[in-house]
């Protein structure tokens, strides 16, 4: 008999770069650690507790999704443990035991196995977990009165709250390198300027992350905070201020460029970082909230799948 060559049909994609999401996710982790380790230092154990339950919880919520509906056991791939970690790093060093859970079963659950796992979501969990966090638990989120009981070597002031408030006055007393090395109230791991982008340029030199979404969401919050400080320094502080305090760092490099939930060609990603920048200042110069990052970043979680039909031209022409 005549052996017949067999034909093996798959879809796309058809060739492997080598890369693995396991290795993604803990260089992630690792690129975080910086920040982390000085939020450690800064608020103690209380932070250590929050960041440990926060990761804990996030892989037992995947287990128990896992389990119950007959997948495969996934978190060995360190995608549970990087949300857990990254929705930690935003969260006050007080928050309760019960809000840090509640926020990893929303993260896990509903921002990422809901969708049908990873690579599936269409908002980043980590994001889409502190916007439903801050709409129905806003004061969880006010730094000022969460940490006022804090013994810190610097102001205990929130300093995007300040600029808010209070405008460039609110701000005068803070001294931007003192803003970049950390030395600010905040998320545990969100007020270490240095170390976010130290590890922000990590991932970027290793190719985990696309500098084009990073540069083009500071470049947005930079010329749009220039153009609102110009237009009335008295009441909308520099843009410096804007990009050292807040969530600002953290969303450019390790919220907005979440793989799922971005753009993949070049100019759709420079539209979708310099949109979020944006609108980030606008939330935070004209709306209800203090800080923008996070609502910025689900807005354009939201239109991305528009901006990636901005496509180049096919090659050869119509005859």
């Amino acid at each position: 008999m005549v052996e017949q060559k067999k034909l093996i049909v798959s879809h796309a994609p058809f060739w492997h770069s080598g890369s693995r999401v396991t290795e993604r996710n803990y260089h992630t982790i690792f690129a975080a650690l910086p920040a982390v380790l000085l939020g450690f230092y800064y608020y103690g154990m209380p932070a250590v507790g929050v960041l440990c339950l926060s990761v804990a919880t996030a892989i037992l919520w995947e287990l128990i999704i896992n389990l119950v509906s007959r997948r495969p056991i996934t978190i060995g791939d360190g995608n549970a443990a990087l949300i857990g970690l990254l929705f930690g790093m935003l969260l006050p060093a007080t928050m309760p035991w019960w809000a840090v859970i509640t926020g990893t079963f929303i993260a896990i659950v509903i921002g990422k196995q809901i969708f049908g796992g990873i690579g599936s979501n269409a908002f980043n969990p980590v994001a889409l977990a502190v916007a439903i966090m801050m709409v129905s638990w806003k004061d969880l989120f006010d730094f000022d009165s969460m940490l006022l009981n804090y013994d810190l070597e610097f102001a205990t002031v929130y300093p995007i709250a300040a600029a808010k408030y209070f405008g460039a006055q609110g701000v005068i007393s803070f001294n931007l390198w003192d803003l970049f090395m950390g030395r600010q109230i905040g998320g545990i791991g969100t007020t270490f300027g240095l170390g976010l982008f130290v590890g922000g340029v990590y991932l970027i030199l290793r190719g985990f992350i696309r500098w084009e979404i990073s540069l083009s969401f500071l470049a947005g919050v930079y010329i749009t905070a220039f153009i609102f400080h110009l237009f009335d320094p008295i009441r909308f502080i520099s843009p410096a201020y804007h990009l050292l305090t807040g969530y600002t760092i953290i969303g450019a490099f390790f919220l907005a460029t979440e793989d799922s939930s971005s753009p993949v060609n070049v100019i759709p990603m420079l539209i979708y970082g310099a949109a979020g920048g944006i609108m980030t200042v606008l939330i935070r110069n004209t709306g209800a909230y203090v800080d923008g990052v996070i609502l910025a970043i689900l807005v354009i979680n939201l239109i991305h799948p528009l901006l990636d039909k901005i496509r180049p031209k096919a090659l050869g022409k119509v005859v």
